[in-house]
């Protein structure tokens, strides 16, 4: 059953029509000046619960990786973005993940890049597109925000951008990986073996991306999310990770990074409909994100991770499990994989 609250926003509409008072925002979680933390994911497409514990310490030792970066920075003051920045670059660099080194490869064996990076303060955002040569996605990313009167910018012009900022750049093969590689291979038979058009089957290896939420010592928000796309991707498709509001979205209220079925995230606007939720309804953090992931996404879809401007963390995922991790400054430093 709705909310009060949520049943209000809803009809808020017809309410202007008759003369009623829109319903008021709440406030934002209060900020205990000093306090910080944040979170990161690596995508819902986790190993199997049957995978070697040799082959899931790898993951966990990645994701320990990029948490200390980010832990070690907000420890010594440093802002929201410069640390959601600093950490998906880790994780980009990390051929563990589909982000980067690492990324899927597409129908013709290429690799095709998305990232995008908000800042909640001020609702700045910049977000690149199908890049192809760029090392690190998520610091173009930041330079569309910083450099131009643009949110996003995509392929050919993206890459001049880059070239024009002075990025650092790789050749496309830079990003190849074995694994991935394999991935593409089996896509293509599946194609082959049904039709030209019949869409892949489904599987958690789809749901490829990296993603990080903070809250630094001065009360900001900022999130990343930084992807290499679907195996096998066509037609110069573009998921949701460089969207703001559907797979990345921070204002004063929280930080979501997502992960999983781009073009859900799309339709329902993921990411800003939990900040909404919290604004609009007065929903927690947790319940909002649980109404989102659980009751209007389906089983399978992904989910996100977040954090509120009182520093409370959470992942919410409707899928086996998500490479994830959690610290802050009360001392909490934890990552998994399942539950």
């Amino acid at each position: 059953m709705p909310s009060v609250s949520l049943l209000r926003l809803l009809l808020c509409p017809l309410a202007l029509l008759v003369g009623c008072t829109a319903p008021r925002r709440a406030d934002p979680p209060p900020h205990a000046p000093g306090s910080w933390a944040l979170a990161i994911h690596g995508g819902v497409g986790t190993l199997e619960r049957s995978a070697s514990s040799a082959e899931q310490q790898e993951y966990l030792d990645a994701l320990r990786a990029a948490l200390e970066e980010g832990r070690t920075r907000l420890a010594r003051g440093e802002s929201a973005l410069d640390v959601c920045e600093a950490v998906v670059r880790a994780l980009e660099d990390d051929p563990h993940f589909n982000a980067g080194r690492g990324a899927a490869f597409n129908e013709q064996g290429q690799h095709e890049l998305d990232a995008s990076i908000m800042d909640g303060s001020t609702l700045a955002c910049g977000a690149v597109a199908g890049v192809r040569t760029v090392k690190n996605p998520i610091s173009l990313a930041r330079l569309v925000m910083e450099r131009t009167n643009h949110v996003l910018l995509m392929g050919d012009g993206a890459e001049q951008f880059a070239s024009m900022v002075g990025v650092e750049r790789v050749e496309n093969a830079w990003f190849d990986t074995e694994p991935r590689r394999r991935m593409l291979d089996e896509v293509l038979r599946e194609r082959a073996a049904t039709s030209a058009t019949a869409p892949k089957t489904a599987r958690a290896s789809n749901y490829g991306t990296v993603g990080c939420v903070v809250l630094d010592r001065e009360g900001r928000l900022a999130a990343a999310t930084s992807t290499g796309g679907l195996t096998g991707k066509r037609w110069g498709r573009v998921g949701d990770s460089p969207i703001p509001g559907a797979g990345n979205y921070a204002d004063r209220y929280a930080a979501i990074s997502g992960t999983g079925t781009g073009e859900v995230f799309l339709r329902h606007q993921v990411a800003k409909s939990i900040a909404a939720r919290m604004e609009l309804a007065g929903e927690s953090l947790q319940r909002a994100a649980h109404e989102v992931v659980h009751e209007v996404m389906r089983p399978g879809d992904g989910g996100v991770i977040g954090v509120d401007a009182a520093g409370r963390l959470l992942a919410s995922y409707n899928t086996e499990g998500m490479y994830r991790g959690f610290a802050n400054a009360s001392g909490r430093f934890e990552v998994r994989i399942f539950e």
